[in-house]
């Protein structure tokens, strides 16, 4: 029997979340059906199961599986069980992918997986772009006080290649399943916001080789927004709009900053917060707001909103 794809014997399953997205999740999943190097399996974990949604997986043109939960288990729990799920059923690579976003081309995948055999890498993601801009990042990235918010910026961190170290989870991102083993799933418990963190916290102790991709991109709605600058930019504090998106967010940071690999931030992250707060935004009332929250998170108070 001749290996799948040519001379790629190597299975490869996408894995993508959604919930309540049909209309933007046919969009992604064509570009995933079209990659030159197309996924052996496609792994869709609906969190909120509609008719539309199953339709719009089992005619994407792929062998899937649908996992529709009636427990929301959030972006976070999604991950885990669709990545679960992929390795149960055997594989060698994960590629994981959200329902608002999708591969830039028809050629990120293969060059995923070029870069990560050729430089041996236990993940590789993608460089995150603006949806509308490609040449924007869809969420800054920070080198010490340098803030980037442009693709060309990213370079000089890098090769023309390869930003080793650094990883955006979950867009794109393209995991061995062997790095599983060592890193583990998303936590259930941080349901969203956070957790994408938190397995780059354990990917970064592991000692295993990751980075991001210069060549390739996937592209995602901006998040930049939230991200407020103070000190004439040198600094920034993320302040979500929406109450629940702050809940999760504060909440799970303060969980973060209690972790190994990321507790040396915690005394920084209060001046910084107390700075916005106060200073920047002159509003006591939201410091107290974010200490409540933060507590909640470092206590392992784990309540949904």
């Amino acid at each position: 029997m001749s290996p799948p794809h040519g001379t790629d014997a190597e299975t490869v399953t996408a894995v993508v979340v959604t919930r309540h997205r049909a209309d933007l999740l046919v969009d992604g999943l064509a570009v995933v059906a079209k990659q030159t190097r197309p996924p052996d399996h496609l792994i869709v974990v609906d969190n909120g199961p509609d008719e539309a949604t199953r339709e719009v997986v089992e005619n994407c043109g792929l062998p899937v599986t649908y996992l529709p939960s009636h427990h929301n288990l959030g972006g976070a729990g999604g991950y885990a069980l669709g990545m679960l799920t992929a390795l149960a059923r055997g594989t060698d690579w994960l590629w994981l992918a959200d329902d608002d976003g999708r591969p830039v081309d028809e050629h990120v995948l293969a060059t995923l997986l070029d870069v990560a055999r050729r430089r041996g890498l236990a993940e590789v993601s993608p460089v995150i772009a603006d949806i509308d801009d490609p040449d924007r990042l869809a969420f800054p990235l920070r080198q010490g006080l340098h803030w980037m918010r442009r693709r060309s910026e990213l370079a000089a961190y890098g090769d023309d290649e390869l930003l080793p170290g650094i990883a955006h989870l979950f867009n794109g991102a393209l995991f061995r399943a062997s790095t599983l083993d060592v890193i583990g799933v998303p936590d259930l418990r941080l349901f969203v916001r956070g957790d994408e963190v938190e397995v780059h916290r354990r990917l970064a102790r592991s000692g295993l080789p990751y980075g991001i991709c210069l060549t390739t991109a996937y592209v995602h709605p901006d998040g930049s927004a939230e991200f407020k600058p103070m000190l004439g930019g040198r600094l920034h504090a993320q302040d979500p709009g929406d109450a629940t998106k702050r809940y999760y967010t504060y909440r799970n940071r303060g969980y973060l900053l209690a972790q190994p690999g990321l507790r040396r931030f915690g005394a920084i992250e209060h001046l910084r917060f107390a700075w916005y707060f106060l200073v920047s935004r002159r509003d006591p009332a939201a410091l107290r707001e974010w200490l409540s929250l933060v507590r909640l998170g470092r206590r392992e108070r784990f309540l949904r909103r």
